[in-house]
C-alpha cells in the first residue's frame, strides 16, 4: 500500500498530527502497539498558568488559540463530548499568596487569564480558610475516550494497524519510506516515552517522568471548579474526581505504585474533609525534555523521518499547535521555531 504518511504511535500528538493530513487530504496509515500510556492516563487538564509560580505558560494565549476550536472539529468529527469546561480554583494557603495573586493579576500576560477577587469558600468538604484565585479559560479534555474513539475512527476506514512497528524493517531512502509491505513519502514518530527504543531518535534528550493519579468517588464533595493545590482535585461524572498528579523520576514503568497512592492521599485529606472512596489508579510516562520544550523535526541523516514528541505535561495545550508545525515545516518548507526544533540538539547525534 501506497501513502503520503506513515505515523507510529496512536497517543495524542499523532491524532493531531493525523488531523493535520486529514485537513489536507493526505493519505495516511497509523502504527501503534498501544504501549506508551501518557495521553490514555493523562488528566487531560488544559491551563494557560504555572499556579505554583504565579506565572504563564510557554506561548498560552496562541497555544489556547489553536488548541480549543481544534477539540471543538474533533468533537464533531467523532460524535462526543471531549472538552469539559471548568474554572481553576487555585487554593491560597496565606494571606501571602493572596497578596501574590493580585501582583500577578497587574502582569500583562496574566491579565486575560487571572480574576482578580479572592473568592471565599463556602463548601464545608473543602479546606480553604483563605479562599480560591480562578483561572480563567482553563477545562479537560477526555484523553482517553478522545484515544479510543480516534482509533476506532481509523480503523473503519482501514488507517490503523496495531502491532509493534520493528525498526530494522524500515527502510527510509531517496525513494521514500518503505516498512514491509507499506510506502510512504515520510514517516512521523510520534511514540512518546517510548523513543528511548527508537534508533533514529533515541539520541535526543527525553527523559520521561512517571505520573499516577486516582479516581475517588466522594458523593459530598459537590465541586464545581477545579481545585488546585499541592495537587488537583478535578470534578468528572456521577460524583467521581481525579486526583493527581506524582512526579517520579527514577521509576519508568507504567505500574501504579503504593508510594504514589500514599501520596497522593495525604495531600487530599489535607484539602478536603469528607467521605470518600477510592476507585482507581493509573500511571503513565510522561515525554518530558531536559530544557522543557518539544522534540519536533527532520532527522539529521534520514531526510524523509521526523519526530513529534516531548510535550510533557501540558499535551492537551501544545499539540495542535506543534502538529502544525511540523506540518507547515515539512510541506510548507515553513522554518521551525528554533526552541522546538530538534537540531538544538545536533551536537548529540554527531
Amino acid at each position: 500500500m501506497k501513502y503520503d504518511y506513515i505515523i507510529v504511535g496512536s497517543g495524542l500528538a499523532s491524532i493531531m498530527f493525523a488531523e493535520q493530513l486529514r485537513l489536507h487530504n493526505k493519505s495516511f496509515i497509523v502504527i501503534s502497539n498501544r504501549s506508551q500510556q501518557a495521553s490514555v492516563v493523562a488528566s487531560g487538564l488544559y491551563n494557560p498558568v504555572v499556579l505554583k509560580r504565579f506565572t504563564a505558560t510557554w506561548n498560552a494565549a496562541a497555544h489556547l488559540e489553536s488548541a480549543l476550536p481544534k477539540y471543538v472539529e474533533l468533537e464533531q468529527l467523532l460524535g462526543l463530548k471531549l472538552d469539559h469546561v471548568l474554572p481553576i480554583h487555585r487554593v491560597f494557603n496565606s494571606v501571602k499568596e493572596q497578596n501574590n495573586w493580585f501582583l500577578a493579576c497587574d502582569k500583562p500576560v496574566l491579565t486575560n487569564f487571572l480574576n482578580p477577587e479572592i473568592i471565599p469558600n463556602t463548601n464545608s468538604a473543602v479546606k480553604a480558610p483563605f479562599g480560591f484565585g480562578a483561572v480563567n479559560f482553563t477545562g479537560r479534555i477526555d484523553t482517553q475516550l478522545l484515544i479510543e474513539a480516534y482509533r476506532e475512527f481509523l480503523s473503519k476506514t482501514n488507517q490503523y494497524i496495531e502491532e509493534t512497528v520493528e525498526y530494522s524493517d524500515i527502510n527510509d531512502n531517496s525513494n521514500g519510506i518503505e516498512y514491509r509491505t507499506v510506502n510512504a513519502r515520510k514517516i512521523v514518530f510520534t511514540e512518546g516515552f517510548g523513543v528511548h527504543k527508537n534508533p533514529y531518535f533515541q539520541y535526543l534528550p527525553l527523559e520521561g517522568t512517571k505520573g499516577e493519579l486516582l479516581t475517588i468517588h466522594a458523593p459530598t464533595l459537590k465541586l464545581e471548579a477545579i481545585l488546585k493545590s499541592s495537587i488537583f482535585v478535578i470534578p468528572m461524572e456521577k460524583d467521581h474526581y481525579l486526583v493527581g498528579s506524582t512526579y517520579e523520576w527514577t521509576d519508568k514503568t507504567n505500574t501504579p505504585t503504593s508510594n504514589a497512592k500514599t501520596e497522593l492521599l495525604e495531600k487530599l485529606e489535607r484539602l478536603i474533609e469528607c467521605e470518600f472512596e477510592v476507585i482507581d489508579q493509573r500511571a503513565g510516562i510522561r515525554p518530558t525534555v531536559v530544557d522543557r520544550r518539544p522534540l519536533v523535526g527532520q532527522h539529521p541523516v534520514h531526510k524523509n523521518s521526523y519526530i513529534l514528541n516531548g510535550l510533557g505535561t501540558r499535551g492537551v495545550l501544545v499539540a495542535p499547535a506543534m502538529a502544525k508545525a511540523l506540518y507547515d515545516s515539512i510541506e510548507e518548507d515553513t522554518p521551525l521555531p528554533a526552541e522546538i526544533d530538534i537540531n538544538r540538539f545536533v551536537a548529540a547525534f554527531s
